[in-house]
Formats: structure tokens, C-alpha cells, sequence
């Protein structure tokens, strides 16, 4: 996968996702829904960097696929946060459209490498 798109814009959201965490916490005083979110997505680039190195095509699909899996847990808590108020619409829009970029990224990674033939 090399220094990959999906790798440099799944680093940069965790980034995104960090700060998002100290503020609420600190600002906000939410702690649960928060670190919620940031366990799911640092889960999604954690999964990214173990399939670089999967043992095998499955592996790596394998990998990708449990990415996918803790990006939909991410939305569910985006929109939690969205729909209590923590974050704002602006916010919330943001988040969701580096995310849904990202999700497509990983659906294709996903797609291609089951496409692609082991020789």
C-alpha cells in the first residue's frame, strides 16, 4: 500500500478526531460518546497500518474490511455527538464529509483487492 492516500487522509482525521476529543472533554465536559469515538476511529487507522503488512491478500482484505466496519461504528457516534448538541451542524458536516471520503477510499481498496488475482 506504500505511503498511500488513504493512509495520509485516515492519519490526518485521527488527528482531527484527537482534537475533537480534548475539546470535548475539556469544553464540554463529555467524556463518554468522546472517547467512544476516538477509540472506533484510531481502531480504523490501526486496522489500515496492520493490512500494509497483512500476510496474505486475505489478510489484507480482512483487515480493510474490520476499517470499514469501525468507520460505521464512527459515524453512529458522530451523529450521537451531532444530534445531542456537543457538536454543531458546521462541525458535524466537516467531520462527515473527510469521513465519507475516507469510507469510499476504503470500500474501493476493499472492492480492488478482491477484484485483483493472485498469480
Amino acid at each position: 500500500m506504500g505511503e498511500s492516500i488513504l493512509k495520509t487522509k485516515s492519519y490526518e482525521f485521527s488527528i482531527e478526531i484527537v482534537k475533537i476529543y480534548k475539546h470535548l472533554s475539556k469544553e464540554k465536559q463529555e467524556f463518554i460518546i468522546s472517547k467512544q469515538l476516538i477509540r472506533s476511529w484510531t481502531s480504523v487507522w490501526a486496522m489500515i497500518r496492520e493490512a500494509e503488512f497483512g500476510q496474505s491478500k486475505a489478510d489484507f482484505i480482512n483487515k480493510m474490511s474490520i476499517a470499514l466496519k469501525e468507520a460505521n461504528e464512527t459515524l453512529y457516534r458522530l451523529d450521537l455527538l451531532q444530534d445531542t448538541l456537543y457538536i454543531d451542524q458546521q462541525q458535524y458536516q466537516t467531520l462527515h464529509g473527510k469521513w465519507e471520503e475516507i469510507l469510499r477510499m476504503l470500500v474501493a481498496t476493499i472492492k480492488t483487492s478482491k477484484a485483483k488475482k493472485e498469480y
